[in-house]
This record gives C-alpha cells, sequence and structure tokens, in this order.
C-alpha cells in the first residue's frame, strides 16, 4: 500500500514532491453523485487475471463494504484505487481525476489504512500523526490542530506522547486509521481496520467509521467479519475470482435472490419428511448438518401451518426460528454459486 512506500526511507524526498503538489478544486456536482467512478478495472499477472472488468461507484456519505474470500482480489483492487499497481486495463476517475493518468493528484485525495500497521513504533503517538502531516504537505500551523483533533476522536489524546510500539493491538489499529485521515482525503481506503483487534478496539474503530460516513466522506471498506459489514455498509461488493457478483444494498441483494428468508430448525430434525412442503411448489433450498435443518424460502409465513404439522407428527423436541437471508449467507450462497456454475 502507498502508506507503507511512504515508510521507506529512500522514497521521503520524492514523495514530499509528490504530496505538495496543489489540491484540485471540487466539483459539487460530481460528488453529489459519486466520488469515484471505476470502470472496467482489471490486473493480471500473465496468463492469472486477479481482477477482471470491475465497474462500480462510491458515492459521497456512504461505506461500500468489499468482500470476497481470500485471494478473491480486494487486496489487488484497493492497491490499483490507491495507485501502488497500475490496471492492466479500465480506469478509476476520482473527482474526476484518473488513477491512471494523474497519480500524483489522485495520492494526494486518497487516506489508505493497510492491513498492516504502517506506523513507526519508535515514534509517539503524536510524533507519527506529524510525521505523515508533513509528507502530506500540510502547514505547521495547521497541523499541530489536526494531531489533536485527530487524537480526540480515536480516544488516545491520553497517549499522545507514548511510543506507538508500547501500544495494544488495537491502539495501533486506530493510530494507523488516524495516520489515513491527516490530510482529509476525499477517499477513504480501509484494508481489514479491525483485524485481530479487542472487542472494546473494534466498537471504537467502528463508531470512527460511522461518524467519517455521517461526515459526508466515501469509503471503501474490507472486512471478513460479515455481521460487522451487514451493519456498518450502505452497499456491498462481492468479488469472487476477480469478478465483481454482486453489488447494490444487502435488501436489493435479496430481493434478486429466489428466497429472502431462512427457517431453520434445532434439535432432533433427522429423519424429518420435507414431502408435504416441498408439494406447495415454494420451497427453494434445503441445507442440513447434524444440528440443524435450514429451509430457504420467499416467505417464511406460507411454511409455517404444514411445517408446525410436520414437527407434531414427529413428536419430536425441535426449535423453530425465522430470520432474514443474512449476508453472510448472501456471501457464501454466490460464492457456491460461482464455483458451482
Amino acid at each position: 500500500m502507498h502508506r507503507q512506500q511512504l515508510l521507506r526511507k529512500q522514497d521521503y524526498e520524492e514523495d514530499i514532491r509528490s504530496f505538495n503538489a496543489p489540491s484540485p478544486v471540487d466539483n459539487q456536482g460530481e460528488r453529489a453523485r459519486a466520488v469515484l467512478r471505476i470502470e472496467g478495472l482489471s490486473k493480471s499477472y500473465g496468463a492469472i487475471a486477479a481482477v477482471a472488468g470491475v465497474s462500480f461507484d462510491i458515492r459521497e456519505g456512504e461505506v461500500f463494504g468489499l468482500l470476497g474470500l481470500n485471494g478473491a482480489g480486494k487486496t489487488t483492487l484497493i492497491s490499483m484505487l490507491a495507485t501502488e499497481q497500475r490496471p492492466s486495463a479500465g480506469d478509476a476517475v476520482l473527482l474526476g481525476h484518473s488513477i491512471c493518468n494523474e497519480r500524483r493528484t489522485v495520492r494526494q485525495m486518497i487516506g489508505v489504512a493497510p492491513q498492516e500497521i504502517a506506523l513507526y513504533p519508535m515514534l509517539t503517538t503524536a510524533e507519527n500523526l506529524r510525521f505523515m502531516g508533513r509528507i502530506y504537505g500540510i502547514k505547521a500551523s495547521e497541523l499541530e490542530e489536526r494531531v489533536e483533533q485527530l487524537l480526540e476522536s480515536i480516544g488516545l489524546a491520553e497517549r499522545r506522547d507514548d511510543y506507538v510500539g508500547s501500544l495494544s493491538g488495537g491502539m495501533k489499529r486506530r493510530v494507523n486509521l488516524a495516520a489515513a485521515l491527516v490530510h482529509q482525503p476525499k477517499l477513504i481506503l480501509l484494508d481489514e481496520p479491525t483485524a485481530g483487534v479487542d472487542p472494546e478496539s473494534r466498537d471504537e474503530i467502528l463508531k470512527i467509521v460511522r461518524r467519517l460516513r455521517d461526515d459526508g466522506n466515501a469509503i471503501v471498506y474490507t472486512t471478513h467479519y460479515m455481521e460487522e459489514a451487514e451493519h456498518l455498509s450502505d452497499r456491498i461488493g462481492i468479488l469472487n475470482s476477480g469478478r465483481l457478483v454482486a453489488a447494490g444494498t444487502l435488501e436489493a441483494l435479496r430481493e434478486e435472490l429466489e428466497f429472502s428468508e431462512v427457517i431453520e430448525l434445532t434439535g432432533f430434525t433427522a429423519g424429518i419428511d420435507l414431502t408435504p412442503m416441498r408439494a406447495l411448489g415454494q420451497l427453494c433450498r434445503v441445507d442440513r448438518d447434524e444440528k440443524r435443518l435450514r429451509l430457504l424460502v420467499k416467505r417464511a409465513a406460507d411454511f409455517l401451518v404444514p411445517l408446525q404439522k410436520i414437527i407434531s407428527r414427529s413428536g419430536k423436541s425441535i426449535q423453530l426460528k425465522i430470520m432474514p437471508f443474512s449476508l453472510e449467507d448472501l456471501f457464501l450462497h454466490l460464492a457456491r454459486k460461482e464455483v458451482n456454475g
């Protein structure tokens, strides 16, 4: 990621020149529609297509959750948006500026919090933020105020003079996020920002992301935590083998499926005969394992009466629960569909 490159001492002078370029003027009309437009973006390594013709947009004031299995292409896509890798084809346009042709301008407009912590352990919390501010060319008269604002926002004002190396993993994650925000970027790329952190720090990071969204920022957010993505994301994109197989709100993606609710039975479900329910002609899919039976249906209410009769006749102790089709369900369904064709 770009911030990791900044931390290499030999690149310092070149990056100072790059980041001192004048800030582009925002087009308010364009920002109202989309901050970032991704158009047919692809990246190939020989015969292997890591990202294949991906297109979507990121809007002002939204969190776009980017999901995918390991190797799906998330990191490659993020690295192209951060101008760390050049696309093999396609482009992405950030407020009118191409990631292919205007890399220096785009770099000044984005903030990247990489999955790996990109901080100096032997500098204090405030010194790390101050260093990043200087890299981005923030005036000294403004930088101290900005550093203090960020320390307050991440809840670490009292640790401003502590060496980063002495902080907990969750605190380092918060400083890592703050370092991406020093220059008030137009687009924020967050790659697994809560990976491996304690529950308290995860909660703090999610609060920060929500505040950033509420302040009108455009955010790309990758995570393996499905529940986190479901509650945080305004829209969701799912990558599979380098291709975008779904994009939209969770509600819209559910509507595209032939089922939208799950009836879950737990207890002694072995041997239960579902033939009467199949006769209704609406049962979409049945998933079984040793502990539960899951019925994926369009409208659970249509099945309650025949299902109650089946349970009563079985004479077994069975618990029934109805729930909406979750993001995790959707994710696994699409991944399975892609694998099975």
